[in-house]
């Protein structure tokens, strides 16, 4: 459609190079300043002033067991995730996670020879888990719990006492946790981010983040994982996680130097999210427009940079998430996720990105509701002519 001349508005993405925004002054800085250090192959495991930056955010966390030799700096979290599977999984083994998911960990799952098992996070329990459903998921092959926190794409953010649940969860039956934290500093309204890591203690932890979102420097491809626990239990996984490091050699070596500079230099998020900061009145747009219409609900998100409304059965009993996210592609140029692309079972929902300016936002929703009124008068008819 596009090659054809439409305007597309795409709302299916989360990079924010795409929607104006650029990555802080301060991280594009350190790069060219250190340029004379990045000729060579560095670590397996990343420069020193990254891995030490991501120590001393983990000490200030209260990880006091996290040292430069348990830190991994990666092309992005998405090669770490991966990294991290194929160190940990055998074919067979099972890894808990979530439903809704972010799709590469399904992906990266299933490519390293592993088996999904899903929880449910069920918009009616404001899309949290229930550690009870998790449990009854457990098998001897069950190797791992992975948790998306602050939430894509449904935009929930777990509370302290439902993750000491799983950290007790995880520790009863001898599981690694996976804590996918990508999201941590971009909560909305009072929303508190909880890192998984100190409630885990000894129980062992491999907790993710990176520049690609709370910095915005998605094309940096530059993210890190700390493992923390008892040390006699994960030096097996350590090693695993460095022979895998060197066999791709290391990560983009100048976008390194712009870690420190993250973790240490201001806070460039929080004005986005704060009433009159352009994230809080996107996320504002979405509520006001599912408020308006007749066929959509929603869990307001607490973080991340996501909406994940849903359409009311009563008004459209028969609606299928993918044939009304084409629908509304050809219909108004607008391309949405349908829900079902985070494995979600007869999902109803739509995932959209707040990352548009809120005036595009608010357009949106009026070219949805139109597509979903003309099905909705398309449904009714054969019902009136049955009359």
């Amino acid at each position: 459609m596009e090659a054809a001349g439409a305007p597309i508005v795409h709302l299916n993405i989360g990079n924010p190079g795409r929607f104006g925004f650029r990555a802080p002054a301060h991280l594009v800085d350190a790069i060219p300043a250190h340029l004379a250090h990045s000729d060579g192959y560095c670590q397996e495991q990343g420069i020193d002033e990254a891995r030490d930056a991501v120590v001393a955010r983990q000490h200030a966390r209260g990880v006091a067991d996290v040292d430069a030799d348990r830190v991994f700096i990666g092309n992005g979290v998405s090669e770490l995730i991966d990294i991290s599977l194929r160190a940990l999984l055998g074919p067979g083994d099972e890894v808990l996670l979530p439903s809704p998911d972010y799709p590469l960990w399904s992906a990266s799952t299933v490519l390293n020879g592993g088996r999904p098992r899903y929880y449910r996070c069920l918009a009616a329990n404001g899309h949290l888990p229930d550690p009870e459903e998790m449990e009854r998921l457990i098998t001897p092959r069950t190797r791992a719990i992975v948790l998306i926190n602050p939430n894509n794409p449904t935009g929930a953010v777990y509370p302290r006492a439902l993750l000491e649940r799983i950290v007790a969860l995880a520790a009863r039956h001898d599981l690694l946790l996976l804590s996918d934290e990508i999201y941590d500093d971009i909560v909305y309204d009072g929303a508190a981010f909880e890192p998984l890591a100190p409630l885990a203690g000894d129980v062992p932890c491999l907790s993710f983040s990176g520049l690609s979102k709370v910095h915005r420097a998605c094309g940096f491809r530059i993210g890190w994982m700390s493992l923390s626990g008892d040390r006699a239990r994960t030096a097996e996984l350590r090693d695993a996680l460095q022979l895998l490091s060197a066999l791709r050699l290391c990560a983009n070596v100048p976008a390194q130097w712009a870690v420190r500079a993250a973790l240490e230099g201001p806070n460039t998020i929080g004005p986005l999210l704060q009433p009159g900061g352009r994230l809080h009145a996107a996320r504002q747009a979405v509520l006001d427009g599912v408020a308006a219409s007749r066929h959509l609900e929603l869990v307001a998100p607490r973080g991340a940079l996501y909406a994940f409304p849903a359409v009311r059965a009563e008004t459209l009993p028969t609606f299928d998430d993918s044939d009304f996210a084409l629908r509304l592609l050809e219909e108004e140029g607008v391309l949405l996720a349908p829900g079902s692309s985070f494995n979600v079972e007869a999902s109803r929902h739509l995932r959209l990105t707040l990352l548009p300016e809120p005036d595009t936002l608010r357009d949106v929703f009026v070219r949805i509701e139109r597509v979903l009124e003309r099905m909705s008068e398309t449904t009714a008819r054969p019902a009136r002519a049955s009359a």
